[in-house]
């Protein structure tokens, strides 16, 4: 199961997941194969520690006042107050999964699972830690990696900033103060006298010297041609610097990862980056050095999937994974036919993540969650940068070396905040602390990292003999928003650690949208909550709107109709089984027991026999939506409006009508569980069908 957020109320896509899982899961089950759906929650890294601080902004606190340990078990504690929501309501949606098996990514021995593969991955040589330029999110305090990191195109201001001779194009003036060099296109004509040379350059804070360097990074056709290299604030400025660091200065943070601007800033000191632009402008204007702005400029802005708030390009040393080694590998069973991909085309989105994917930083600076089991000696790493609080409460700052002379480091440990080690920090890796003189990195893993695991990280750790006898699974299920981010990284994780791809065929389903095919958001009003349509029409017509006509890959609109329409299928669903029970139809009901046969009979369960196989060829397909359509259409307009019809003349025997009635109830069961199951206990109750269960009847 794709593991929801435990402390979070279910959404529409949790809905559409238990609607196709459970369908699948329970067909096999009928066909007799041994099955497990193994069910399970999320810590959900961010987006938990985010829901956490607004809770605690609403009393007037901060996570700031508290130490790591001291935060983690206050969110622990909330989480396990509301962690059975999620739960709760997939079971009330009808899902069979085996909830003896439960899992939640923080249960321990997962965690030691997903401690002993990152092990693994060093002694592999595919872990390092690098002070590369990250996605940071200034408000939830941590980075992301690529993946998460939502797009999207803006108009903003395009300054046209002198920088002496020359001109520079930027959206970012504040950044200036941080430059370390001026960048042409070797090709440029317009600039081929400044090559090599290096320019003074008059400036609000005094003057800069800059050097002008040829690189054909630069793109002559945007703004003026000539670039200003900012490294510590932009990928591409990051890049030129490494490319030619012998020639250039060590780079300069202007925006710290607060979001406020650093003594570098000068007078600006202190200021968030927003309010420190256009007071950068208003000076630069003074002293004459803006040429013009573009007002109409559009522009990409990156922003934190979880807030909103503009990613900020920040160094900071963080581990990651080489991942080109495990991608090969998926690639090479990809190949080798070894899984499909069932979804319009995500087969081919899911390659080009693979060949194009960028090494994966799994360092997230937040407490909830997986600790990196990480070590720093103390006695070795005298710089590390350290904040804590101390047994009075207060808040201490400053290098570990510094502050042992006053305080113990087992002081320091109990109320460690976040420590920031320098990039040539040395470190141990060890699930336990190697001795007292070490202290533990204060970075968590990315909750995508614990994920990725799942298949086996679960198995390995629920009953007996499970890893043996189910790993590795056959179907995975999942929306296809998070293929790069879930799915693709599931192989990845599971090639290594087990040898095996963790499943042998991927499902992915499209976005539920609203009636008029628009994206479902609180702001619009359309948003569909589950348990409301659940308590209006029932569970059943919920999970049979979402199924039915349902295509792979492909987004889904439902409305208020399709679950009425749904509803009313269930009372069609009763009709027909008070009609063949019998509840005083008409007269002719009266001689069902006696007519064994009659003469459209072969022809009914001729016709039976081919719907039956339809729709059977439909699930091993995996087409759950043509499953259930198909399903619909014969049950609704070849068994009521015309096999009952003739029922009632006596052209189709009562006997025939009942074995179709248990035939549909099979087929409609995997869709709409609850009331395919009270009429199966109506006719067992009259002796009418011999199996106890319709969940674990033969298909």
């Amino acid at each position: 199961m794709p593991p929801p957020n435990a402390n979070d109320p279910l959404h529409i896509g949790h809905a559409m997941f238990v609607a196709l899982e459970d369908a699948l899961i329970r067909h096999h089950r009928m066909l007799g194969e041994a099955t497990v759906w193994i069910p399970g929650t999320d810590h959900a890294g961010i987006e938990t520690q985010y829901v956490f601080e607004k809770k605690l902004k609403k009393a007037g606190q901060s996570r700031f006042q508290f130490d790591r340990e001291t935060l983690y078990k206050m969110i622990w504690d909330y989480v396990q107050e509301n962690s059975n929501i999620a739960i709760d309501q997939i079971k009330k949606l009808g899902a069979s999964a085996d909830w003896s098996r439960y899992k939640f990514t923080l249960d321990p021995d997962v965690v030691k699972t997903v401690l002993e593969t990152f092990k693994k991955l060093s002694d592999q040589k595919l872990i390092y830690r690098d002070n590369k330029l990250i996605n940071y999110c200034t408000k939830c305090g941590t980075a992301f990696s690529n993946l998460e990191v939502i797009h999207a195109s803006q108009t903003a201001p395009l300054y046209y900033i002198k920088y002496g001779p020359l001109t520079v194009a930027t959206t970012r003036p504040e950044t200036k103060f941080a430059d370390v060099a001026l960048a042409v296109h070797p090709t440029d004509k317009r600039y081929a006298q400044y090559v090599g040379q290096t320019l003074e350059i008059k400036d609000v804070l005094g003057v800069q010297n800059l050097p002008v360097i040829a690189d054909e990074f630069v793109d002559p056709a945007f703004g003026t041609g000539v670039v200003k290299i900012t490294p510590f604030h932009d990928l591409n400025d990051f890049i030129f610097w490494q490319k030619h660091r012998a020639e250039l200065p060590e780079p300069k943070l202007v925006i710290d990862h607060t979001g406020r601007m650093t003594a570098v800033a000068g007078k600006y000191v202190g200021l968030k980056a927003a309010i420190a632009r256009p007071q950068v402008v208003t000076d630069l204007t003074e002293l004459n050095l803006i040429e013009k702005i573009d007002t109409n400029y559009q522009n990409a802005i990156s922003s934190c999937y979880r807030c909103g708030t503009a990613i900020e390009p920040l160094p900071l040393p963080q581990f990651y994974i080489k991942v080109k080694p495990l991608t090969k590998r998926v690639l090479t069973t990809m190949d080798a036919g070894e899984f499909s991909v069932t979804g319009a085309g995500h087969d081919k989105i899911l390659r080009h993540w693979l060949n194009n994917l960028d090494d994966w930083n799994i360092s997230r600076q937040i407490v909830w969650g997986i600790r990196i089991p990480v070590w720093y000696s103390s006695k070795e790493n005298a710089d590390i940068s350290i904040v804590f609080v101390d047994k009075s409460g207060q808040k201490q700052v400053g290098k570990l070396g510094d502050l042992l002379n006053t305080t113990p480091l087992a002081d320091i440990s109990a109320g460690l905040q976040t420590l920031s080690a320098p990039i040539t920090a040395k470190y141990l890796i060890s699930q336990t602390s190697p001795g007292p003189d070490y202290i533990q990195e204060t970075d968590t893993f990315d909750t995508w990292f614990s994920s990725s695991q799942w298949p086996f990280a679960t198995l390995q750790n629920t009953k007996p003999g499970d890893f043996k006898n189910f790993y590795p699974t056959s179907v995975m299920e999942t929306g296809y928003d998070i293929l790069p981010f879930w799915v693709m990284r599931m192989l990845m994780m599971g090639l290594f650690v087990t040898d095996k791809v963790p499943f042998s065929q991927i499902y992915l389903h499209g976005l539920v949208r609203d009636a008029k095919g628009l994206k479902m958001s609180k702001s619009k009003g359309n948003v569909v909550n589950p348990l409301e349509i659940t308590a209006k029409f029932g569970a059943d017509a919920l999970r049979m709107a979402l199924a039915i006509r349902s295509s792979a890959g492909l987004d889904k609109s439902v409305g208020e109709a399709d679950f009425k329409a749904m509803r009313n299928l269930t009372n069609k669903l009763w009709n027909a089984a008070r009609f063949c029970i019998g509840d005083q139809i008409s007269d002719a009901r009266s001689q069902k027991d006696v007519i064994e046969s009659s003469a459209k009979d072969d022809e009914f369960l001729k016709k039976l026999t081919v719907v039956h196989s339809q729709i059977t060829k439909n699930f091993e397909r995996l087409q759950l939506g043509l499953a259930a359509e198909t399903t619909y259409n014969e049950f609704w307009h070849w068994y009521c409006d015309e096999a009952i019809e003739s029922a009632k003349t006596g052209e189709i025997s009562m006997k025939a009508m009942l074995k179709g009635l248990i035939q549909f109830l099979k087929l409609f069961h995997p869709f709409m569980p609850f009331v395919t199951e009270a009429i199966w206990q109506q006719l067992k109750s009259q002796k009418l069908v011999d199996e106890p269960l319709l969940i674990n009847s033969q298909w």
